[in-house]
């Protein structure tokens, strides 16, 4: 079922700076999508419109039948859709138990109940629960940072450039937590700055180029085309 509706969306951030210029993107429960495109394509701009960190000017964003653009941030996180930045995604000088206490703070039915799970299913948060959330590693924040987003239990989540700084092996784990993430049936949308990485994550992609929507398929199908590659990713 089709969770995430983006269609015809156009937006910037100021009124004479228009960043999308009618981007369509859906995303189904169980999959992930990845959004690709040149440095500038609004591919950031895009994941903020959907998180109603900006307003569209034009297009409709829903959550199933919902309507949810134009709401405030906390009021999309409410419905379902939980968005992780790429910088500034935890409280470094808190705990990491009292990180995920402000992630349940938008749900806080069964919130304790999800902490557990979340607990369950990151040992190494659990063993450093009472440990400053500036102590952990480049990997260990970013799956922090994933753990607050599952705290108000999303239909839909949105990962703004994940792996940024990661090594190839954190990037590997973090990428497996969001397998789990996929395979619990949530719909995954997310930047990437690895290409490659990405199409082999996903199961969709979508690449932008100047705002507007260039081309888009089966990720692994993308990944094999001689045009594409030589486009977008790297030859």
């Amino acid at each position: 079922m089709t969770l995430l509706h983006a269609e015809n969306v156009v937006a910037g951030y100021t009124s004479a700076d228009t960043i999308l210029k009618g981007v369509s993107v859906h995303a189904k429960g169980g999959e992930i999508v990845a959004i690709l495109g040149p440095n500038g394509a609004g591919k950031s701009t895009l994941l903020k419109a959907i998180a109603g960190q900006l307003t569209p000017r034009e297009g409709a964003i829903r959550l199933e039948d919902q309507t949810i653009a134009g709401l405030k941030p906390r009021e999309v996180a409410k419905r379902g859709v939980a968005y992780v930045p790429q910088e500034a995604n935890v409280f470094p000088s808190m705990s990491i138990h009292e990180n995920l206490e402000i992630g349940g703070y938008l749900a806080p039915q069964d919130s304790r109940a999800r902490m557990s799970e979340i607990y369950g299913r990151f040992p190494m948060l659990a063993e450093k629960r009472r440990e400053a959330a500036r102590t952990l590693s480049g990997g260990q924040r970013q799956v922090l940072a994933v753990a607050i987003a599952l705290m108000v239990a999303p239909q839909v989540m949105l990962l703004d450039e994940p792996s940024a700084g990661l090594s190839p092996v954190a990037t590997q784990e973090l990428f497996e937590t969001i397998r789990s993430i996929r395979d619990a049936g949530v719909a995954v949308v997310l930047v990437e700055q690895n290409a490659l990485d990405a199409l082999d994550l996903a199961e969709r992609a979508y690449i932008l180029t100047a705002g507007r929507n260039h081309i888009d398929g089966n990720a692994k199908e993308l990944a094999a085309d001689a045009d594409v590659r030589r486009a977008f990713l790297g030859g």
